[in-house]
């Protein structure tokens, strides 16, 4: 389950850095969610199925979300482009990481003060860890106000223990 967390850990990061990317890409200010409880269904084949999961937000937790992250030093890319398209921020990217490069295409639509969504592909050549693509779509919608008790950056999901917190996990990962 915690290789499960740092997957949806690493998914949340890269939606709020292709938002950001896309914004500096385009000339535009940085789309920032609205701080409070979010409801967050993260879909993806690699998973088997969606899982649901809470997160109480404010900017600073977001900002964290788009700070480097383990393993991200040994990614080097040769295109990492980001636009808008419409109502759609959509980036592209290729990058090499370890002996494979990954060739990612991500299209965020809706708001980020009530709902979003990210759909993310990626292939990899040759196959990571014996993948040769995957997809996750991101469903994210704005609940209200964090619970009692929540601080920005918790985490909540079906099955874990409560207390979890994203930016806590941040700073505990090694760095690589």
């Amino acid at each position: 389950m915690r290789s499960f967390i740092l997957f949806v850990v690493l998914l949340l990061a890269n939606t709020a850095e292709f938002a950001a990317s896309a914004a500096s890409a385009a000339s535009m200010d940085a789309p920032k969610r609205k701080s409070g409880l979010w409801e967050i269904t993260v879909s993806s084949a690699q998973m088997k199925g969606a899982h649901a999961m809470q997160q109480c937000v404010d900017q600073k937790s977001d900002d964290l979300m788009k700070q480097d992250r383990p393993g991200m030093e040994k990614m080097s890319c040769s295109k990492n482009e980001m636009r808008k398209e419409g109502d759609k921020i959509v980036g592209e990217s290729v990058c090499k990481m370890d002996a494979s490069t990954v060739t990612t295409r991500s299209v965020i639509t809706g708001r980020f003060d009530s709902a979003y969504k990210a759909d993310i592909k990626s292939t990899y050549e040759p196959p990571m860890h014996g993948m040769r693509e995957s997809s996750s779509i991101i469903d994210a919608k704005w609940l209200g106000p964090c619970k009692p008790g929540q601080k920005p950056g918790d985490i909540s999901m079906p099955g874990m223990p409560e207390g979890l917190n994203i930016e806590e996990m941040m700073k505990k990962m090694p760095k690589q």
